[in-house]
């Protein structure tokens, strides 16, 4: 067994499988899950585990070269803004309908326990050199 990082063994399969360009959608128990990307769905309960927690893990865990989120976070739930602000590198936004579009793309969806909306986020992988 791992002794440090992700230790959920579908999450850290998946994250192995990914490649530069693949895209990862981060998000909230509300958010629809698209039928084609791999799913791993990490919630327990309402808030559980929180986005920003699972946030950071993956970013830990992945090299991240850019991010879309829903352009309504930024009214509707502002401390999802702030950590996508300070976190996720060359942020944009797009309304939630066409996040939702481009979502079914990924190549991972990994669902939080979190109950607040538009707590989502579609990273791009990067490389590491």
């Amino acid at each position: 067994m791992k002794k440090s990082g992700i230790l959920n063994r579908h999450l850290a399969g998946a994250i192995a499988e990914l490649g530069h360009g693949d895209g990862v959608l981060v998000c909230d128990a509300g958010m629809p899950v698209p039928a084609g990307p791999r799913l791993v769905d990490l919630a327990f309960r309402a808030g559980v585990p929180s986005f920003a927690e699972v946030l950071d893990g993956l970013l830990d865990e992945l090299v991240v070269e850019a991010g879309t989120a829903a352009r309504e976070v930024r009214s509707a739930n502002p401390s999802a803004a702030e950590l996508l602000r300070e976190r996720v590198p060359s942020l944009s936004y797009v309304t939630h309908e066409e996040l939702k579009a481009l979502s079914a793309d990924a190549k991972l969806v990994v669902r939080t326990g979190e109950a607040r909306p538009f707590a989502n986020v579609l990273l791009r992988c990067g490389v590491f050199f």
